[in-house]
């Protein structure tokens, strides 16, 4: 599960996870721009000079809550993706995994989807190494995919990563926004694995 960010083994001390933990649930009732960092000392029981012995800002915040969960989301997908047989699995079994994390953990979802596109540093100083790491387990899906022969070889597995990605991001905020429940995300997810899968799939592959 990504519901909690504090039983990630060997990262760093309690009050460090317990900081990022209240940051998501600040940032998710306030507004990333609305919310205090001595509301976030609050919510994490901490005083507020502790804040800043882990972060140096509130954006500093927001871009370790990101690189945290991105990092276990990571970690997850790789393990439930050997499960699958083949690529195609994998890919579809990727985009139902990427729209249930919505459902596991909707505060955690609004500030990555809504609240950290409210960060000037992210957009515009962040490197987002975990982030390319994530586009990547899709392009090498792909990859394998064409190796395996059922994926068809002209496809680029680069501009493919992206393309999912953006159809994702876009109806995982979506559901965000509109409050949408389990059966858009159930929809949303058939719909996608068709949409994708099928139109990279070669003459004669059912998939």
């Amino acid at each position: 599960s990504v519901g909690s960010l504090a039983d990630n083994e060997g990262q760093a001390s309690d009050k460090y996870h317990r900081i990022l933990e209240a940051a998501i649930k600040v940032f998710a009732r306030k507004g990333f721009h609305s919310a205090k960092v001595s509301e976030i000392a609050r919510e994490a029981g901490v005083a507020d000079g502790t804040i800043y012995i882990y972060f140096k800002n509130k954006d500093d915040i927001l871009i370790k809550v990101f690189e945290e969960s991105l990092a276990r989301i990571i970690k997850r997908f790789e393990e439930e993706l050997k499960a699958e047989p083949d690529a195609a699995s994998r890919l579809k079994r990727f985009i139902w995994m990427h729209l249930e994390l919505l459902e596991e953990n909707q505060a955690l979802a609004e500030v990555i989807q809504v609240e950290l596109r409210q960060s000037n540093k992210f957009m515009k100083e962040y490197v987002p190494a975990h982030f390319i790491e994530y586009l990547n387990m899709i392009a090498g899906l792909v990859r394998e995919g064409q190796d395996q022969g059922v994926l068809r070889p002209e496809i680029s597995p680069g501009i493919f990563k992206r393309a999912l990605f953006g159809a994702l991001d876009e109806i995982s905020l979506h559901a965000v926004l509109r409050r949408k429940g389990k059966s858009y995300i159930k929809k949303s997810a058939e719909q996608l694995c068709d949409i994708f899968l099928r139109g990279i799939s070669r003459e004669g592959t059912v998939l």
